[in-house]
């Protein structure tokens, strides 16, 4: 079963996004924050796809992403970038950071189950 590690300090919306994945066959791991994603990254085996929201507090989605892609075992991991923020400069800049696709809240729940299945290989 592919493993989501989802990122995103609103809990409605982490458990939305958990409960269309899960519906759709994913296992689901979530975190309120980059730092307690962080501790998760290191005491299990990486996720297939991290979903990743970029206005949090403390550390932001696109720092992470960053400290991400520094680490070996984790530069391959495919990272969707789920936000609010819609100008086609903050997609540019996710996906410039590291993220491989971003999608903009709110979505269509098929739309992000249809990204999730094609990147979580």
């Amino acid at each position: 079963m592919k493993t989501v590690l989802i990122i995103d300090d609103i809990n409605s919306e982490r458990q939305m996004s958990s409960a269309l994945l899960t519906h759709a066959g994913f296992k689901v791991a979530g975190t309120d924050s980059a730092e307690s994603a962080w501790e998760w990254l290191n005491n299990n085996n990486p996720p297939n796809l991290i979903l990743l929201d970029i206005i949090m507090p403390g550390e932001s989605g696109l720092d992470f992403c960053r400290k991400i892609r520094s680490r070996d075992e984790w530069k391959d991991i495919p990272i969707l970038f789920c936000s609010s923020k819609s100008e086609e400069f903050d997609r540019f800049w996710a996906l410039r950071q590291g993220g491989t696709e971003y999608i903009t809240k709110p979505y269509l729940p098929q739309k992000l189950i249809e990204v999730v299945t094609k990147y979580a290989d």
